[in-house]
């Protein structure tokens, strides 16, 4: 056989080979890994190493992958390589997040998709609720007018709902034939009293039987100013003027001239509205940051520029069944009679400040089982972290773990930067598994 027709000779592993691909298992698996994956030789009959197919991505739209170079059909930008990025430079590493890779975005396009970032800093944090509160009476500045005697209304001096009343002002006249019984008793006994003194008796007889009609007078209520009247003029009065016990407003009236009263019947009912309660629903979640004396805020729509200022003083020990919630009892004082029961209100309830981190409560990305944010690295890598957060105050919202004082953070298009970070990790997965 020629030279040339001779067959091409075949490369074979030799008995040295596979003693020293045995050696190499032997000595671990970095060694074999090594033997594995370092190049063979160069050789005129050996297959070329199929290379692992190129992806392209819409900057503005990472959820967009094609295996070829093109537009993307939502936005018409170029497609641009999914392991580079609108710059030829993009690059993602692990970040310590389940599911999210550090994505690099040059300036140009952070400028394009509207990137903002903010500085973490330290600064006065506290813990803020809100919900929404009804005005409601305080029930311990209500007062009921009764009668202790019964009879026949005279005269009404305070003839409708609503009417604000002051203490000591006339409220109605009562005529009863019992009080005028009783007033007929206490003048004899003061009569008595005084033949038994002009007689010689001993000083202070009579007094008891005084101080005993005096004392029936006074638990019907008689004021001692017709007390003093009476012993005065020596003269019965037929009728009986009730007064208002306190300063308020009347809330309720069952009373007309003529009306027949009987003993204990109310005839009014009046509310001081100098002080008002707000009632708020909290929710169980919320009991734990709620507690008495803390400072709370109402806003109204009736009084859109103005705030009033109280204090939790009741939490309802008993949740609702059917709402899940709490009655949070707050007191406001109500000086100028703004508060009026049944209004709806805001209420916004405040702790104590103390110093902490904060960041801005839109940089936050809360997926349900982790937050996170997107912080600037520099050179535009932007890494996700996974934070601890606090109670939010105001826009704020205080960190409590994951940052510190002086990085920055993305808070303007970071669902964009979400979005690209998890093509990122998925494609970065999904090439591990093809090798």
């Amino acid at each position: 056989m020629s030279e040339h027709n001779a067959p091409a000779p075949s490369r074979r592993f030799g008995t040295g080979a596979l003693l020293l691909v045995l050696a190499l298992g032997l000595a671990g698996g970095a060694g074999a890994a090594w033997f594995l994956r370092a190049p063979a030789p160069p050789s005129g009959g050996a297959a070329p190493e199929a290379a692992a197919p190129t992806r392209y991505t819409c900057p503005m739209h990472p959820t967009i992958v094609s295996e070829h170079p093109g537009d993307c059909p939502i936005c018409g930008m170029a497609l641009v390589k999914a392991g580079s990025g609108a710059d030829g430079g993009h690059g993602h590493d692990g970040a310590g997040v389940e599911g999210l890779a550090t994505v690099t975005i040059d300036p140009q396009r952070q400028q394009l998709i509207g990137l903002r970032t903010v500085e973490v800093t330290r600064g006065p944090v506290g813990d803020s609720w809100r919900t929404v509160g009804k005005v409601a009476v305080d029930e311990t500045n209500v007062h009921h007018v009764n009668v202790k005697v019964g009879g026949f209304v005279d005269t009404v001096y305070v003839d409708y709902v609503g009417r604000p009343v002051k203490r000591g002002e006339r409220l109605f006249t009562i005529y009863s034939p019992d009080l005028l019984s009783v007033q007929q008793e206490y003048l004899l006994a003061l009569r008595t009293r005084k033949a038994l003194a002009e007689g010689g008796v001993a000083t202070g007889a009579g007094d008891d039987l005084v101080d005993a009609a005096r004392e029936r007078l006074r638990l019907w209520d008689i004021p001692e100013s017709e007390v003093e009247r009476l012993e005065k003029s020596g003269k019965p009065t037929k009728n009986l003027t009730l007064y208002s016990p306190m300063t308020g407003v009347v809330t309720k009236k069952e009373i007309v001239m003529g009306h027949r009263l009987n003993e204990g019947d109310m005839p009014y009912e009046i509310t001081d509205l100098s002080r008002v309660w707000v009632l708020a629903d909290a929710y169980e979640t919320d009991l734990s940051r709620i507690r008495l004396g803390m400072p709370a805020t109402l806003s109204l729509q009736a009084f859109p520029n103005q705030a009033f200022h109280g204090k939790v003083i009741f939490i309802d020990p008993i949740l609702d069944a059917k709402t899940r919630t709490a009655k949070v009892r707050l007191e406001f004082a109500n000086p100028r009679g703004e508060l009026r029961p049944e209004m709806f209100g805001e209420v916004t309830l405040r702790s104590e400040k103390r110093e902490g981190l904060r960041i801005p409560a839109d940089a936050i990305i809360d997926s349900g089982s982790k937050k996170v944010v997107f912080v600037a690295l520099g050179e535009g890598k932007l890494q996700p972290r996974e934070v601890q957060v606090g109670p939010v105050t105001g826009d704020a919202v205080e960190v409590l773990s994951g940052l510190e004082a002086g990085e920055r953070v993305v808070t303007r298009a970071n669902f964009l930067v979400d979005s690209e970070s998890r093509l990122r990790a998925s494609l970065a997965a999904m090439g591990g598994k093809e090798r």
